[in-house]
């Protein structure tokens, strides 16, 4: 779907194809591209068939580039998506400066550039395309700090959950935030050193308030590459943890099987004998030897009943730290709840 933008009264308005002025900056808008839209880029823009392949390739890498009287620029921009299997990701943005016309083409939908066509991003100034590229690059870290931080909030929830019980599904949820943290440190990587080539560039002019604008960028993007480093360090911190904390639980379970089996044993070993066609010991006792046999059965019964119990005693069991668990992720969780409530107060003042 392709739309067409341009400055009205310090706004952008939406205006349709045969109603656009000729002598006005536009901002051409290609989200979630068709192959005919790919064909009227072409057509009518000129565009190399291969930057746009480039452009529309989920892996490509943030880069500029001089194409043929145009300049091409790619990004890299998160994205959220609650129904696929890794919920954060990345994808590449392209932007083309060509004449009096910008164009960024995504093969998918993406919250950065919702929020330019809905009016979210203030005082955007479509006659100075430099600047328009840096407005668009500042929303994408601050989109990328927002949602680093529901990622950290996801795993401390995650985390809480742990201490109550350990199941697969927990496990697999952290799996796949630390893979959203891995792509994410590396596209905020690779647009660190799109950041540093504009200094360098001459392709792009950018004026004294352009670069004052980089320069802020150059914090934020920075910024998000060290907390997400650090949240990933974090989550692997955890997930070692809680793989250390299922093997000793496994480890002691089979300690008491090898306990039982080796108590267990004794019973067995006895009456193996009278499966044997020899004269056996307390053949000739009658009763008794029932009496017997029965005495030590319950003998075996009261040691392990013994043994497990000092066991249980020295590894206290996980049920009985239930109630624990329980009363602190409640603490815990108001205490979230209040920090939530003080931060929201003090925003909206």
């Amino acid at each position: 779907m392709i739309t067409y933008w341009q400055q009205e009264a310090e706004k952008i308005c939406r205006i349709e194809k045969d109603s656009l002025n000729s002598e006005l900056k536009t901002w051409v808008d290609a989200r979630i591209v068709t192959r005919d839209d790919v064909e009227l880029l072409q057509k009518e823009f000129q565009i190399d068939p291969e930057h746009i392949l480039d452009i529309l390739d989920p892996d490509e890498q943030s880069r500029l580039e001089d194409g043929d009287g145009y300049v091409l620029t790619i990004i890299r921009l998160p994205i959220y998506d609650p129904n696929a299997e890794t919920q954060y990701w990345t994808i590449p943005l392209g932007i083309i400066i060509k004449d009096n016309y910008i164009i960024t083409i995504c093969w998918t939908d993406c919250e950065v550039l919702k929020d330019f066509s809905t009016g979210r991003v203030k005082e955007i100034n479509l006659n100075d395309f430099p600047s328009f590229v840096m407005r668009i690059l500042s929303r994408s870290d601050l989109t990328f700090l927002r949602y680093l931080k529901e990622i950290n909030r996801r795993s401390i929830g995650i985390q809480n959950e742990f201490q109550l019980s350990v199941e697969n599904k927990e496990i697999l949820q952290l799996l796949s935030l630390e893979k959203s943290l891995v792509y994410f440190t590396t596209s905020l990587k690779a647009n660190q050193m799109l950041l540093e080539k504009f200094r360098k560039t001459k392709l792009i002019k950018l004026d004294y308030d352009d670069i004052d604008w980089l320069d802020d960028v150059e914090i934020d993007n920075r910024q998000a590459i060290e907390m997400a480093d650090t949240y990933r360090n974090v989550l692997v911190g955890i997930l070692d943890a809680f793989d250390s904390v299922i093997n000793n639980n496994l480890n002691m379970y089979m300690k008491r099987l090898s306990i039982l089996n080796i108590l267990m044993m004794v019973p067995t070993f006895i009456t193996s004998f009278y499966g044997m066609n020899i004269e056996l010991p307390l053949a000739n006792l009658g009763k008794l030897s029932c009496l017997i046999i029965s005495v030590l059965c319950i003998l075996t019964v009261v040691i392990t009943n013994v043994c497990l119990g000092i066991s249980e005693r020295r590894y206290p069991n996980k049920k009985k730290r239930l109630g624990k668990n329980k009363y602190r992720y409640m603490k815990n969780a108001q205490k979230n709840a209040r920090r939530l409530k003080s931060i929201e107060s003090a925003l909206q003042n």
